[in-house]
């Protein structure tokens, strides 16, 4: 897979994203379901903890895509719904921590929403990849 990034501007990269990437060459293409801090049994965890539930999902998107034998790498666009947007700002380094060392910038999304599928939750990631 040949990943091109386009960026008529270069502000979001300060954000750990690219404006938009050409994709070529894929030959497989997987649609995560949005990822949320639950355990391996669907139970919220972290409740009031922004930090440890946006962890907490990426830990559960890697899974995801473990399972497909794929990895952060291999993602080509993020989609990410929070009730908290300045909450989930004040912690977004977590992403870059995961994102960063491998050169990852997705094309992303952040949206701000009145509430997720289980009350408790505060952070849900969704990601496409492709290898």
């Amino acid at each position: 897979m040949k990943r091109t990034p386009v960026n008529p501007w270069k502000w979001s990269l300060n954000f750990g994203y690219n404006q938009s990437e050409i994709i070529e060459g894929t030959s497989r293409h997987l649609i995560c379901a949005g990822q949320t801090s639950v355990d391996s049994e669907g139970n919220p965890q972290h409740a009031q903890d922004m930090r440890k539930q946006i962890a907490l999902s990426l830990d559960n998107l890697e899974a995801v895509l473990n399972a497909a034998d794929m990895g952060l790498t291999n993602i080509i666009r993020l989609g990410i719904y929070t009730t908290d947007v300045d909450e989930t700002m004040k912690h977004f380094d977590v992403l870059g921590a995961r994102f960063g060392p491998l050169n990852a910038a997705p094309p992303m999304t952040l949206l701000g929403v009145s509430r997720l599928a289980i009350p408790s939750l505060m952070f849900e990631i969704e990601a496409t990849a492709a290898d």
